[in-house]
């Protein structure tokens, strides 16, 4: 798909993110925000995937694994629009007894989602996982994951990390959000990772780097690239700059957005610069 075809995902899939949030008072708009372009190149790009034959296995297709299982707003809104139910469901967000929970789950069996996520750092480790079984069963395709800049800070990730590298998991793609933002502040104020492609390095993965993470272009540029290195005897990080709450001129780059909904006022102000491109739910 052109990047002219996959710009009208873009506003729409924001303008959900902040209606979803806004209507049941709860949610997690700003890393939402942040990786739409993301997103968008994934499942409407880069990944080889089937959403009418979908199966928890992913036998014969590509597998995403969201490990900072709170930006759902995002994650639905895109599955919503790639086919795997109904966009209209998307108005039960967080809602009793909805399929879409705040954090991914697999309770009620939701198309597109294979795990329950959100525990933050253990997204990494299910994906080698994943990504070790598929080369067991003879299966050619790849395991994407997306984490939190923040997440980083968890153990497990880097245990995760170690392993991959060492056993050479060359059909893991891992992306990391880094937007400089958690819920209680700055990531560098907070617990600075410091140079993370550097650390990576070391610990024997190849890295990419995609400097404008908000510039689709360069989203589905850097995905393909890290995509073409896979299969070489390392796991492939891809390091992505972005803002939190790209988009929303009041919102952007404010970590105060990680986990607050707007208000009625906030939402038209939203709403005035996310034009409807498609359909809303």
């Amino acid at each position: 798909m052109s990047e002219t075809n996959l710009d009208k995902y873009l506003s729409q899939i924001r303008r959900d993110i902040v209606r979803m949030v806004h209507d049941v008072k709860s949610g997690h708009p700003g890393g939402s925000l942040g990786t739409v372009e993301f997103f968008t190149a994934l499942f409407f790009e880069i990944m080889d995937i089937s959403p009418e034959k979908f199966t928890i296995s992913s036998t014969g297709e590509d597998t995403f694994i969201l490990s900072n299982g709170h930006i759902t707003p995002v994650y639905y809104s895109t599955l919503g629009h790639r086919g795997y139910f109904d966009i209209k469901e998307l108005a039960t967000f967080r809602r009793l007894g909805t399929r879409l929970q705040g954090h991914p789950s697999v309770h009620d069996s939701l198309p597109g989602i294979r795990i329950a996520s959100g525990s933050l750092g253990q997204g990494l480790s299910v994906a080698l996982g994943v990504a070790q079984g598929k080369k067991l069963n003879n299966d050619t395709h790849l395991v994407y994951t997306l984490h939190g800049d923040g997440e980083l800070q968890e153990g497990q990730i880097w245990e995760a990390v170690l392993y991959a590298g060492a056993k050479g998991v060359d059909n893991l793609i891992a992306t990391i959000d880094y937007n400089n933002a958690q819920i209680d502040g700055k990531v560098d104020d907070v617990l600075s990772l410091g140079n993370l492609k550097a650390k990576f390095e070391a610990f024997n993965w190849t890295v990419v780097e995609i400097t404008k993470g908000n510039d689709l272009n360069a989203v589905v540029q850097g995905l393909k690239q890290a995509k073409a290195l896979t299969g070489k005897g390392k796991p492939v990080a891809v390091v992505m700059h972005t803002l939190m709450g790209y988009g929303v001129d009041f919102m952007q780059g404010d970590y105060g957005w990680h986990g607050k909904p707007l208000n009625d006022e906030q939402l038209a102000k939203a709403l005035e610069q996310l034009p409807e491109t498609l359909q809303d739910y």
